[in-house]
C-alpha cells in the first residue's frame, strides 16, 4: 500500500489529488496551514481509516514518521487575489516549503512531484507555449511573488535531481476549473458564475481579447496521476487544455449555461497580465499518454449545478 504526502491537501486540487490517491488504495497524509485551504474540501474522505490531517505551515520542519513513497507539493496560494493578499507567505512556500519537502522526500527516498504553473512563462512572447520556453517574466511586479516562487521552486527541485539522484517530476498546471473550488477564489471562472449567480454584470478586464485555456479538474488529475507514475520523465511537463479561448467567449458561454444575460462591464487590465495562454502538450501526449477528454462547454455545466448545489445547501 503505498504512503504520500500531500501539500496544500485541504487545497482544490490538492483535496481533488487526495481524494483520487485514496481510490487507488494510498494511504494519504494531507499537510495544510489551511491559508488559502478549507477542511471542507475534506469532507468527502476525511473519515477514511487511509486517511490523516496534519494542520501545519509546510515552511516549518516536516515530520513524518514510517515510511513515505510519494511527495506531492501542492501548497501555495494560487490565485491573483490570494497571492497579491499573501505574497510573503507566497513566496516562503514556493521557497523554503519546497526546500523542506524536498529534504523529506530524500530522507525517506521517496518520489516528489511538484506543482508548478504557466505562470512560470509570465506574458509568453511564444504561442503556444512549450516546456522548452523560458518565460517572459517581470521579476518584481504585480504576480512576481507567484511566478518567481515558482520559477525558484522548479530550479530548486531540479537542483536536488541533479546534486542527489532524487526522482523529481514537475507539472505545469495551466488554467484549471471545477467543484469545490471557492466561488470568492479570484480566478475568471468562479467570478463569472458568482457574478451571474447574483446578478451582477461580468467584470472583463480590458476588452477581453485576452486568451486563456481553461482544464476542467478531473483530466487535470488524471495528468498528475500519469506523472506520478509513469516510469521515467526529463524536466517540467504541461498539464492543460490547449483549446484556447478569449474571456469574452467565455463571459457569453457561461451567460448562456445560466441563462442569465446580465451584461459585462469593463475594468482596465492588472499590471502584467498575460496577453495569451496556450499549452503545448505534446510532452504529456508523448510521455504520459494523456490529453484532456471534458470539453469547456460540459466542464462549465457541471461546476455550475456544483456551485448551486452547494448554494442549495448552505440556505438549508
Amino acid at each position: 500500500m503505498p504512503r504520500s504526502v500531500v501539500t496544500g491537501g485541504a487545497g482544490f486540487l490538492g483535496s481533488h489529488l487526495c481524494e483520487r490517491l485514496l481510490a487507488e488504495g494510498h494511504t494519504v497524509v494531507a499537510v495544510d496551514n489551511l491559508l488559502t485551504g478549507s477542511r471542507d474540501n475534506l469532507k468527502a474522505f476525511r473519515r477514511d481509516p487511509k486517511f490523516m490531517f496534519l494542520k501545519q505551515d509546510v515552511t516549518e520542519e516536516l515530520k513524518i514518521p514510517g515510511k513515505v513513497d510519494y511527495i506531492l507539493h501542492f501548497a501555495s496560494p494560487a490565485s491573483p487575489v490570494d497571492y497579491a493578499k499573501y505574497g510573503i507567505q507566497t513566496l516562503k512556500v514556493n521557497a523554503l516549503g519546497t526546500h523542506k519537502t524536498l529534504g523529506l522526500a530524500k530522507a525517506k527516498k521517496a518520489r516528489y512531484l511538484l506543482a508548478s504553473t504557466s505562470e512560470v512563462y509570465g506574458d509568453p512572447e511564444v504561442h503556444p507555449q512549450p516546456e522548452t520556453y523560458w518565460g517572459h517574466v517581470n521579476p518584481i511586479g504585480a504576480r512576481s511573488v507567484y511566478d518567481e516562487g515558482k520559477r525558484f521552486a522548479e530550479a530548486l527541485a531540479m537542483a536536488y535531481h541533479h546534486q542527489h539522484g532524487m526522482d523529481v517530476r514537475i507539472a505545469r498546471i495551466h488554467n484549471t476549473y471545477g467543484r469545490s473550488m471557492r466561488l470568492d477564489d479570484g480566478r475568471v471562472i468562479p467570478n463569472f458564475i458568482g457574478q451571474a449567480m447574483r446578478g451582477e454584470p461580468l467584470t472583463v478586464y480590458g476588452d477581453g481579447s485576452q486568451t486563456r485555456s481553461f482544464c476542467y479538474v478531473d483530466d487535470l488529475i488524471e495528468g498528475i496521476a500519469r506523472l506520478l507514475t509513469v516510469e521515467r520523465v526529463e524536466g517540467p511537463v504541461n498539464l492543460g487544455n490547449p483549446d484556447e479561448r478569449t474571456i469574452a467567449d467565455l463571459a457569453a458561454i457561461i451567460q448562456r449555461l445560466m441563462g442569465k444575460d446580465v451584461g459585462i462591464v469593463h475594468r482596465p487590465l492588472p499590471p502584467d497580465d498575460p496577453r495569451v495562454r496556450c499549452p503545448d502538450i505534446t510532452k504529456a501526449r508523448t510521455v504520459l499518454g494523456w490529453e484532456p477528454k471534458v470539453s469547456l462547454e460540459e466542464g462549465l455545466r457541471r461546476t455550475i449545478e456544483s456551485y448551486k448545489t452547494r448554494e442549495k445547501g448552505s440556505n438549508r
